[in-house]
C-alpha cells in the first residue's frame, strides 16, 4: 500500500469520525426509574445534563433518600447510554484502533 492512498484512508476516517462525533453530541440520551411517577434525566452526548424531571410526590422530605437514589441511578443511565452509543459508532469506523481523545 503507498503512502498517498494511507494518507487518503487516514483522511477519510477521520472526516467520518467527525462527522459521527458531531452528530453524537447533539443526540440526547434518557435515563428514568420509577416510571411516570419516578425520576427522568436527559443528558446530550457531550455528557452535559440538560434536563432533569421530578414527579412531585417525590418532593416530600421523607422522600429525601428515595429522590437522590432515583437521580443518580436515571443520571448514571442516561450517562452510560451516551457512552456505550459514542463507543459503538465510533469503534465502528476505527475498527478497534484506539484513538486518543475519541
Amino acid at each position: 500500500m503507498d503512502m498517498k492512498r494511507l494518507m487518503e484512508q487516514a483522511q477519510q476516517m477521520q472526516r467520518k469520525l467527525k462527522k459521527i462525533e458531531e452528530e453524537l453530541n447533539e443526540t440526547v440520551y434518557e435515563g428514568t426509574t420509577g416510571g411516570s411517577e419516578g425520576v427522568s434525566v436527559k443528558v446530550k452526548g457531550t455528557y452535559e445534563t440538560i434536563e432533569i424531571s421530578i414527579h412531585e410526590d417525590l418532593l416530600a422530605k421523607e422522600n429525601k433518600e428515595e429522590l437522590q437514589d432515583m437521580l443518580l441511578i436515571a443520571f448514571n443511565s442516561a450517562v452510560d447510554q451516551a457512552r456505550s452509543d459514542r463507543e459503538d459508532k465510533m469503534g465502528a469506523v476505527t475498527q478497534g484502533v484506539s484513538i486518543p481523545g475519541m
